[in-house]
This record gives structure tokens, sequence and C-alpha cells, in this order.
């Protein structure tokens, strides 16, 4: 095992694109596929509501992401990256990224720039590798695995931001287990660099945004993501994407499911029929009656949930259903709350 891989395993890397998957496993992967050409794919994407941390890194500390990015080319034993930066983010960072591509290109290393409509499903491993090859941006079945058949069905190694960022720490020796945390509905709304093992509660008194109101809080994505009342933050870390955002305990349900399946509906990339047709009726059932119908929309998040064909779909049950059961404290069965 080499040096930089056994740093990283004690280091404990995992992915900060939302899964968790440890970073050294999927480097062991595909280092280990043959084949003669492998590719690096670096997701800018960072297309969920509640999410700015990328965005935040590459201004501020460009340099430390690509040497992440150089070590992990040097690893691999390859000199090809896919660079997928989202469309709004570009023009905040496009000076700074050519310097350094500039920089690496004239070391060998061969970078290739895709600027992507901002988009949910483009965070999706093999959906953005649709995208990177011209293909409609929509999941591809797995296995294979990216790591085994990925870009152009070469072995590819696809990290975010934040990931690169930290194997960059990890091989300068600076390291420190902390991540990046988003911040919003208080009032020092922003991101903020701190320890990962930090429950909600801290991180909220540590940057002084504990709410003056009542409140209750969505992690890991303001669409997606679980949401809790404010007596269960000092027992959760806020995992997965790293974002809290916090919302008035008087906050009309109606309009907070208005908000998550609006963005879904417009996000659903259409591949398969209950993901695109269930977020769309959820959202025009939303949009027609004054009072939210739990029984008619849990049918169908539940229907969603066992049977799209990737997370998009899955996922929409979590927030309606943590919201349901830890804010309103209703059976999910109770109609026309």
């Amino acid at each position: 095992m080499s040096d930089i891989l056994k740093k990283i395993e004690s280091a404990g890397l995992l992915g900060r694109g939302g899964a968790g998957f440890p970073t050294h496993l999927k480097w062991k992967a595909v280092k280990i596929a043959k084949a003669k050409q492998k590719y690096l794919v670096v997701n800018f994407s960072e297309g969920e509501l509640g999410l700015f941390k990328d965005i935040h890194i590459m201004k501020n500390f460009p340099e430390t992401v690509f040497t992440g990015i150089k070590v992990t080319l040097d690893f691999l034993g390859i000199k090809d990256c896919y660079f997928n930066f989202n469309k709004r983010y570009y023009p905040r960072t496009r000076v700074k990224v050519l310097k350094l591509i500039k920089k690496y290109k004239n070391q060998g290393y061969k970078f290739t720039i895709f600027l992507e409509r901002p988009s949910y499903i483009g965070g999706e491993e093999t959906a953005l590798l649709n995208a990177l090859e011209g293909k409609r941006t929509e999941p591809r079945l797995k296995p294979p695995f990216p790591t085994q058949a990925g870009l152009f069905a070469c072995p590819t190694l696809v990290h975010n931001i934040e990931t690169l960022f930290n194997v960059g720490l990890v091989s300068q020796g600076k390291f420190e287990d902390k991540r990046f945390y988003c911040l919003s509905g208080v009032e020092y709304k922003g991101v903020y660099f701190l320890p990962a093992d930090w429950n909600i509660q801290k991180i909220l008194e540590h940057t002084r945004n504990i709410p003056k109101f009542d409140f209750f809080v969505q992690i890991g994505g303001s669409v997606s993501g679980e949401v809790l009342n404010s007596s269960q933050i000092k027992n959760k870390k806020a995992e997965g994407a790293g974002s809290i955002e916090a919302y008035k305990l008087t906050a009309s349900p109606r309009t907070l499911l208005l908000k998550w399946f609006k963005f879904y509906a417009h996000e659903a990339c259409g591949k398969c029929g209950p993901c695109r047709m269930g977020n769309y009726n959820v959202f025009e059932i939303l949009k027609k009656n004054k009072k939210v119908d739990w029984d008619e929309i849990i049918d169908l998040i539940e229907s969603m949930q066992k049977t799209s064909f990737c997370a998009l779909g899955k996922s929409t049950f979590v927030p309606v259903e943590s919201y349901v059961k830890n804010v309103l404290g209703l059976k999910i069965s109770l109609r026309q709350i």
C-alpha cells in the first residue's frame, strides 16, 4: 500500500458529496482495475439547495484542491482529469482555476473543462458521466460502478471539491478531522470549518446561530435532508453534505413542501416514471389545495421510494416523513392537517 493511501485511510477520509463512502476504498478500486485508460472526474456541481461549501472552497483554497487533484492523479498513475463546473460558479472562479490548470498542464497533466447547467441529478456520479459523454443527464444501472466502468467505459474516480481539498491537506500533513458546514436560515449565514464530530447544537452555539425563536432544522441538504426538532439537535451530527437550515416552528407545512417538490419536479431527469410523475403530481396537488392532504402525498412518496430508479426519487420520503414525525408530531396516515 502506498504511503498516501495509508495516510488517507488513517485519516478516515469520506466522500463529502453526501454518500460518505470511504475515500481509500474508491482509490484502491480504480488503482487495481485493469485498463489502459483511467480518469479522474472532479465534480463541482453542488446542485442542491442549502449547499454552497464547494464554491467557498474554490474561491478561498483552490491551490489545496489542485494539490489534491495532482496527488490523486499521481497515485492512479494517470494524467487525464475532467473538471465538471456548475455553470454559475465558473465566472466566480475562472481566473484562479485556469491559472492553476495552466500550471499543471505545463507539468504534463491534461484537463477537460465541462460547464454544466446547475442540476441536482448532476451530483449523481453516473448521471454526471453521461453528461460528460454528451448523453442525456440521467443515472446508469449499477453495477458496473464508475470505478469499474465509468467515463467512456473506463475505470473512473469521481470526487467532489471538499474531498480533494482534504486529500490535499493529508498530503501536506495539515489534515484535521474537520469539515465545512453550510448554515442557512440563521443570523450569521455562511460556511464554517469546524470539527466533524460536533453535534448540531454545538455548531449553532459556536457560530452564535442558535435562533431566538422556536425552530426546527433540516440537515444534509435543504431538500433531501432529514428534519429534526430543536430537542434532537444535541444528539445528532450534520452528516452527509454538511448543511444546516433553520426554520421557524410556525413555518407553513404547505409552503415548505412546495419548496421541496418544486425543486424535485424541476430536477427529476425523466428516466423513470415513478420519480418523474410522482414529483410532478405532488407539486400539482400542493399548488391546487390550500391544505396538505397527507394521505395522498404519503402514498405518492412511498411509491417513489419503492420504485424509483435512483436516489433522487427515493429520497423524497426522508424530509417529509421526518418533518411529519419530528416537527408536526403527527401519525403519517392523518389527512388534511
